[in-house]
């Protein structure tokens, strides 16, 4: 197969520059040793010292046929790369890992005609997620899955953290029968064989062996993925607020006050969850601590509904982690990352929320009982009952006064500044779009 080279363009001539580097060196090393024929006392030891160098260079013509540096692809992380954006590893050949997490789109799933983008389809045409696909950008950032000795769960990926790194996470789709439907790892490998790039490329990357065991096989394309994903590209900390940091952007009044608001312990319970450093100045904030808690959210009624879905279903939340049997830990799901929040709605676990605004709208109402509080802007109703009661984790959620309209405007102004700078005209087209 040829992969397009504006996918992973560094790999392309790889190989043949390898070659070519060597059979110079060859040429040059020909070259000085002819010059030196007139000069050599031994004309004899002068060719015996040629043919070694020449044994040397095709040895290492030899070694580089078999070397990464001469694969269809670069590295691991450009063979990942091919495979997350490869269709062919999905039932019916139509859905690829960025189907759901599309580059363009802040690595969500672009496909908000479809259930509001709430839920995300199948490779079959029909089959609905129950949870809204998180974002894979700074995904790498999350600590392996584990319960600390506080009882706090953290880390992990999926809402559930289930899995407990971006490997094991990428082994997840494809043999999902509402994602990418394949049936087993066998058939994942199948299709992996089909590609006598893949086929040279695990060889090289992976050893030999790599296809003689399916299991090996279906790990390394899972470790490859995780390495695109380990990218920069991923993680590029180049919004305003990256730029705010490093003296690169001054913040409008109302950014600031958002900033201002969003960090102080006195004012709001944002950072309680949303922060992971100990400086509210520190680069590299993810802006998530990957705890997991209940905060709770009430049941899409309206998207399940329009979309034949059972309204009364009940997501579990962190109780179906195979790792978590205690049912204290019902109904709780992992904090995301605010990175790029404005740009990847709708948002929560089930998509049920449409506007920024009204997530933060959502979190004043534990702090304040005025009705026009309690009452949820896009519906015009009150909010709807949490999905599980019995876990929420108001400690938290109450923590900081309630804030007034003015005050939510400046928070969501400064969560528009979390956005990296490549996706700042999606902004742009928001606003746009809110004018109209």
């Amino acid at each position: 197969m040829r992969h397009p080279s504006h996918i992973y363009p560094d790999f392309i001539k790889s190989g043949s520059h390898a070659r070519l580097v060597v059979a110079a060196s060859v040429a040059v090393t020909i070259g000085l040793g002819l010059g030196n024929v007139a000069k050599a006392e031994d004309q004899t030891g002068f060719l015996k010292g040629l043919l070694a160098q020449s044994a040397k260079a095709v040895q290492e013509i030899a070694a580089a046929s078999t070397s990464p540096s001469t694969s269809p692809f670069a590295d691991l992380s450009a063979l990942g790369e091919a495979l997350y954006f490869d269709p062919n590893l999905s039932a019916n050949r139509t859905q690829a890992c960025a189907s759901c997490h599309e580059p363009s789109t802040a690595f969500r799933d672009p496909r908000i005609d479809v259930a509001g983008g709430a839920f995300s389809l199948g490779d079959d045409g029909k089959s609905l997620g129950d949870r809204n696909t998180p974002m894979a950008a700074y995904a790498k950032f999350s600590p392996p899955f584990h319960v600390r000795e506080d009882g706090v769960a953290v880390g992990g990926q999926f809402w559930d953290g289930r899995a407990v790194d971006l490997a094991e996470q990428a082994g997840g789709p494809p043999l999902n029968p509402i994602e990418m439907g394949m049936p087993d790892k066998a058939s994942v490998v199948s299709r992996l064989q089909e590609d006598d790039d893949y086929i040279a490329g695990f060889k090289a990357l992976f050893g030999d062996d790599v296809w003689s065991d399916s299991d090996a096989a279906y790990g390394a394309m899972t470790q490859a993925i995780a390495a695109f994903e380990q990218g920069d590209q991923f993680a590029p900390f180049d919004s305003k607020y990256d730029r705010f940091l490093r003296g690169d952007y001054k913040m409008t009044a109302q950014e600031e006050l958002g900033r201002v608001l969003f960090f102080s312990q006195q004012f709001t319970n944002c950072n309680t969850c949303h922060m992971l450093k100990t400086s509210p100045t520190a680069e590299g904030e993810t802006f998530t601590n990957y705890e997991f808690h209940n905060i709770g959210v009430p049941r899409n009624v309206a998207t399940r509904h329009a979309n034949d879905k059972d309204v009364d279903f009940t997501d579990n939340g962190l109780l179906d982690n195979p790792l978590i049997d205690d049912p204290a830990y019902r109904g709780k799901y992992k904090t995301p990352s605010l990175r790029n929040v404005a740009v990847t709605g709708p948002y929560m676990h089930n998509g049920v929320f449409s506007e920024l605004e009204t997530v933060v709208r959502f979190y004043n109402k534990f702090n304040s009982k005025a009705k026009a509080n309690q009452t949820n802007p896009e519906t015009g109703e009150a909010w709807g009952a949490a999905e599980v009661p019995e876990t929420i984790s108001l400690s938290e959620l109450e923590e900081g006064d309630a804030l007034d309209t003015k005050r939510i405007k400046a928070i969501v102004a400064f969560l528009k500044t979390l956005t990296d700078a490549r996706y700042e005209p999606l902004l742009a087209e928001q606003e746009a779009a809110a004018k109209n």
